[in-house]
């Protein structure tokens, strides 16, 4: 359609960009995305475009990727339909210093849309009779085992080692995980890979001077391996019990994989 148009609103350097809803095919819907977007960036001088578009509209999604738009954010629910429905909103933005073409330009725009795990590292440690280090928070009623989750951009194993020194003020280089596990979706929670050490036996000079270092903790405790499923959650219970037992390897949901 010759007569489709894009539309720019453009206040303190940002601009929004918009169409008015009509069957247009794909290239079209490019090529006019794209001329609009050039040309409101370098024109204008504006540091950052920005577009909505509800996540039902996959055509203007393609067009939005191809023309080097990183998806910045869903907002649920958030527009009704004209048949009545009620559909998520996904927002999309290009800023001006983006790489839209080549390689990056590429990698950029897949980094943004493509699914996205949490990643955790926890250690097991033991004392000189056995007994296993448990982390009691102040946000829930199971305890945990020592470590958390892991920042962007940083290893599993930096981000134990930094855990452990946040909490109990322990430094220690971690080597191979024992266990690597996936977590199904919980208590509101989206799915998760979770990396978990083997600390060793801690020497009683250095198990006894542990103590709270975050303020999310209210204590730790030396918990006696049969006391463990009161103290924890069934599935962590199934994890530290297997490496406890020598088992290595990776798991889902705790349980071996057959």
């Amino acid at each position: 359609m010759s007569d489709f148009r894009v539309q720019v609103d453009i206040a303190g350097g940002v601009g929004q960009l918009r169409w008015e809803e009509q069957v247009v095919d794909a290239a079209t819907l490019e090529r006019a995305v794209s001329l609009a977007a050039d040309d409101a960036i370098l024109a204008h001088d504006l540091r950052r475009l920005q577009c909505d578009i509800p996540a039902t509209d996959h055509a203007a999604m393609v067009a939005l990727h191809r023309c080097g738009f990183r998806r910045e954010g869903r907002l649920r629910s958030a527009l009704l339909t004209p048949s009545g429905h009620l559909v998520d909103v996904l927002i999309y933005a290009r800023l001006a210093v983006d790489p839209v073409y080549g390689p990056h330009g590429f990698s950029g725009v897949m980094n943004s849309v493509l699914p996205t795990k949490r990643v955790i590292a926890h250690v097991v440690f033991r004392d000189e009779t056995g007994r296993v280090l448990l982390t009691e928070t102040a946000y829930k009623e199971d305890w945990e085992l020592p470590g958390g989750v892991v920042d962007p951009d940083e290893s599993p194993r930096t981000g134990g080692r930094r855990e452990l020194l946040e909490e109990i003020g322990l430094d220690i280089a971690l080597g191979e995980p024992a266990i690597t596990d996936w977590m199904p979706p919980h208590l509101g929670w989206g799915d998760a890979i979770e990396f978990i050490y083997d600390g060793g036996v801690l020497p009683g000079t250095i198990a006894r001077c542990l103590a709270p270092r975050d303020r999310e903790l209210r204590a730790i405790h030396w918990v006696p391996r049969e006391e463990l499923p009161d103290r924890v959650s069934e599935l962590s219970a199934r994890r530290i019990n297997l490496l406890l037992d020598g088992y290595r390897g990776a798991t889902e949901n705790g349980m071996r994989i057959p």
